[in-house]
Formats: structure tokens, sequence, C-alpha cells
């Protein structure tokens, strides 16, 4: 069962009312963005929500670019930013809800799904509170093992009143011999 807050400014159509943060302290919110980090972490949230009896909070963040050099468009009575954030509040919530779908079918997990402005990092330790957990996806590792977590992932394990869960990207796993070496 999907369902949306259309907390993005009342831009995008709504399926389901905000989200009640006190009487949902049971609710396990997962940071979402398309990767297929965030899948795994999508997953393992649903398991989780599925153990526990609780719904999942699937929250995708987004970001309006910045625009320069617009005046003599507004000037007009253009609005490119307004445009622009239309745009990218539907395709983001039609995205979150697309995916929270894709993983709820053949569940009986409830998973509502929001699409936020704001920056992914600061909008996952907001939407966490009250939560019982927050779970991220982490980004797979390149040149060095220091890299392991996003940013993101980072800033909501220092910031979230909650326990985080950073989930491993399935695609970036290594297998390990018995010495521990990779």
């Amino acid at each position: 069962m999907v369902g949306g807050s259309g907390r993005t400014a009342d831009l995008a159509p709504t399926c389901t009312d905000a989200i009640d943060v006190a009487a949902d302290a049971g609710r396990i919110v997962v940071g979402i963005d398309g990767s297929t980090g965030s899948a795994a972490a999508l997953h393992w949230a649903a398991e989780e929500a599925q153990l526990r009896g609780v719904e999942v909070h699937a929250v995708m963040a987004w970001q309006q670019p910045a625009v320069y050099g617009t005046s003599s468009l507004t000037a007009l009575g253009m609005d490119p930013s307004m445009d622009t954030k239309l745009a990218l509040a539907a395709a983001a919530e039609a995205e979150v809800a697309r995916l929270g779908a894709k993983v709820a079918e053949g569940s009986d997990v409830v998973i509502v799904c929001e699409a936020l402005e704001g920056h992914p990092a600061e909008t996952l330790v907001h939407a966490a509170e009250g939560a019982a957990l927050l779970v991220v996806g982490t980004r797979g590792h390149g040149g060095f093992v220091g890299a392991l977590l996003g940013s993101v992932s980072q800033h909501v394990v220092a910031h979230a009143a909650c326990p985080v869960v950073v989930v491993t990207d399935p695609s970036c796993r290594r297998a390990v011999d018995m010495d521990g070496a990779s």
C-alpha cells in the first residue's frame, strides 16, 4: 500500500494527509534518491517494517537549481524558477511513489511516499523526528575506504535524533576471505 503526503508545497497531487509525527512514532523513515544504494535501503526498511508491524515513510528530497540571468524573462511575466520548481516537485513525487509501489507490491507493509524540497541531509533529519529508525543507503567507495559513506549518510548519522541504519549498496559488496583481506 503506497500513499503520499504531498508536502511539496502543495504542488503535487496528494494521496494521503501529511504524517502525524506523534501518532506515527514507530515508523521507519528511509531516504531514497533512485540509486541502487537507496533501493537497497528501501527494501531493508520494508522488511524491517514488516517484522515490527509499522509503516515506512519513504522520503525523496529535491532542490531547485539556481537560475541566473532570468530578470528579462521575469519582466515578460514568465517565471522559469516557478516552472522548474513545479516540474521538479511533480517528478520527485512521481518517482518516490513509483519506487514505493514497486517495493510494496505483494506486501502488507504500508509505505507512505513523500517528496520534500530541501537539502537531502537536513530534510531526512527533520523527517525522522519522532521516528523509531532512519534508514539510508551508502554509496560505493572508490579509491579509498574513507569515502565509504556519502555526505548525506555522514550527516544523518551525526545529527538524527533516532537510530540510523546505513545499508550497503549491493553492487559495491566484495567477497572477503577468511583472513579478512578483500
